[in-house]
């Protein structure tokens, strides 16, 4: 069902979009909540962050507590949300970095010192 949820309409198989009708015929809450993780999607996919106060604002009006919830987080740190799902950049290649070295201290864990640690690292590059 959230495979469902989560796909773009256009993108699901007949069979699947038939079932995901049915299911969300059977519950008007998970109408509303499909119709709110679509349109959140469509926010973070097109980069159009100017308009989450206003799916916030929605969200908590649909009167479903999970949600209530997602939009209460994203509300305390609301500036650095709007320009994460605004702007073009991002920390990805920091990030990927970060994780590379930490997957060679975990390798090297009780191996060696911080010698072996620089050279991995330096070698790398």
């Amino acid at each position: 069902m959230t495979r469902w949820i989560l796909t773009r309409p256009d993108s699901l198989p007949e069979c699947d979009r038939i079932q995901l009708k049915a299911h969300l015929a059977s519950c008007p809450e998970l109408i509303a909540l499909a119709e709110h993780v679509r349109s959140f999607a469509c926010t973070v996919t097109d980069l159009q962050g100017e308009r989450l106060p206003e799916w916030i604002e929605s969200a908590r009006a649909a009167d479903l507590p999970s949600l209530s919830r997602f939009a209460q987080y994203l509300e305390r740190d609301l500036d650095a949300v709007i320009a994460g799902l605004t702007l073009p950049w991002n920390s990805g290649v920091v990030e990927g970095h970060v994780n590379r070295i930490k997957m060679l201290k975990r390798q090297m864990f009780g191996r060696a010192g911080f010698e072996l640690l620089r050279k991995r690292v330096l070698l790398y590059e």
